[in-house]
């Protein structure tokens, strides 16, 4: 029984992601639950949830093109993350106790995604000059 090489010395023949593709749904997702949850059931603004569990909902439909890797997908979300850190950036600022830390969370979730997008756009712009040799 022949076993291919590949296998032999432990390498796979899946290409493997670079680490902002696999940080970018990550944090995207982490950051759509958090303001779902946020808006529902952790803070609500008012009793029973607030209808600003909706700010979620772009997150969402990027979801799936950012699991395709889709580059249009990334493009406008890189403009709509900033929105999400400035939010996270007022509310740390100017409310109390457990929404600071919601929002100081918010904020972080939003500039790792958005730094993960700068990454794999730096990567891709990196990729043909290496096919041009």
């Amino acid at each position: 029984m022949s076993v291919p090489s590949s296998t032999m010395n432990g390498t796979s023949r899946k290409a493997v992601l670079p680490a902002s593709e696999r940080v970018l749904p990550t944090a995207v997702l982490a950051l759509c639950a958090m303001l779902v949850l946020w808006e529902i059931w952790l803070a609500p603004i008012r009793q029973g949830g607030s209808w600003l569990a909706l700010k979620a909902l772009p997150l969402g439909l990027a979801l799936p093109g950012l699991f395709r890797r889709l580059p249009y997908t990334r493009q406008w979300l890189s403009l709509l993350l900033p929105l999400y850190a400035a939010e996270g950036i007022v509310r740390a600022w100017t409310e109390p106790g457990r929404i600071r830390v919601l929002a100081l969370a918010e904020m972080v979730l939003a500039l790792v995604a958005f730094i993960a997008i700068m990454a794999v756009a730096r990567g891709s712009r990196r990729s043909p000059a290496k096919g041009a040799d």
